[in-house]
């Protein structure tokens, strides 16, 4: 398939929308100087990803992404800030600007691995957009037979994420602090 018929279908002008507004978002998340914007464009990547998904018939995936990361882990990332009363300004002492070129070409020559790896495995295959999604039952099957140790190791993890934070956040009283409260 050359570039020109692919660019003759509609549905990859969508995929080409989507893509530059996961993008933009997926930069964005990077260069914010402000923490909570950083954490609401990684909500715009997400539901790029999610959007995405959907269109490659894959309904299971996109609304895993939009229930846990979205509605989960952001929300944790956002009540995280929020507790603790981080800063949510950018700290000039944490910028390392001698870093950011060495950063660049390690991004790019990611995804030029990547890019490679895909098309050496794939080739000219094409994507087949219409027909019928893996029923659930089909991946719950996998989830909880063959992959049940990861998917309850990723619990774990979220568990342990979800304690830290609390940690982070809970406030140490003092001597009299302590004194005060126990004789209320």
């Amino acid at each position: 398939m050359t570039f020109d018929v692919w660019l003759s279908d509609p549905v990859n002008w969508v995929y080409l929308a989507i893509g530059a507004a996961v993008l933009l978002c997926g930069v964005r998340v990077v260069t914010s100087q402000n923490v909570v914007h950083a954490a609401l464009f990684l909500v715009g990547a997400l539901a790029g990803s999610a959007a995405l998904m959907l269109l490659l018939s894959a309904e299971f995936v996109a609304w895993t992404v939009v229930l846990v990361y979205i509605g989960a882990v952001i929300v944790l990332f956002l009540f995280g800030i929020m507790i603790t009363r981080a800063p949510v300004v950018r700290d000039v002492g944490l910028d390392n600007k001698k870093a950011r070129p060495v950063a660049a070409v390690v991004a790019l020559a990611t995804f030029a691995v990547l890019t490679y790896t895909s098309l050496l495995a794939f080739g000219n295959t094409e994507v087949a957009r219409v027909g019928d999604p893996t029923p659930t039952e089909t991946l719950a099957e996998g989830l909880l037979g063959r992959f049940v140790l990861p998917f309850e190791v990723v619990g774990f993890i979220l568990l342990a994420a979800l304690i830290g934070g609390i940690t982070l956040a809970r406030r140490d009283l003092s001597p009299a602090e302590e004194e005060e409260r126990g004789a209320v």
